[in-house]
């Protein structure tokens, strides 16, 4: 069986990572989306309409549903709940991570796919 593989792992690797204040709004829903996030340490507020989703902390990714849909638009807002440290993948570095590790897919797709099921589950 294939180990999977750390999402955060392939993050890390970026040359630059970025620091958000707790409070500073990471993208909002609606804007054009060029980047997904791994949080590398702190914790991130997704909302959706105003509401909370779900907090997700260090390890997790968030904001790749922008780099698959065709509109790049983001369906959510990111608001850093404490200080953050993140690191970003743009599309191309997305695709040649997918293309190069297709364990990576698998794991963004499951980090996707749960959100969506906490949401339809919790709400």
């Amino acid at each position: 069986m294939l180990k999977p593989v750390e999402t955060i792992e392939i993050l890390q690797k970026q040359p630059d990572s970025q620091a958000f204040t707790a409070g500073d709004t990471i993208f909002s829903e609606g804007e054009t989306g060029k980047v997904m996030y791994g949080i590398l340490e702190g914790k991130v507020e997704i909302l959706v309409d105003g509401n909370v989703l779900e907090t997700i902390d260090s390890g997790d990714i968030f904001g790749a549903g922008a780099l698959v849909h065709v509109d790049h638009k983001r369906q959510s807002t990111a608001i850093a709940k404490t200080d953050c440290k993140l690191a970003s993948l743009d599309q191309r570095h997305f695709l040649f991570a997918i293309e190069n590790t297709p364990m990576f897919a698998v794991e963004v797709m499951r980090s996707y796919s749960n959100r969506l099921y906490h949401f339809k589950h919790d709400s």
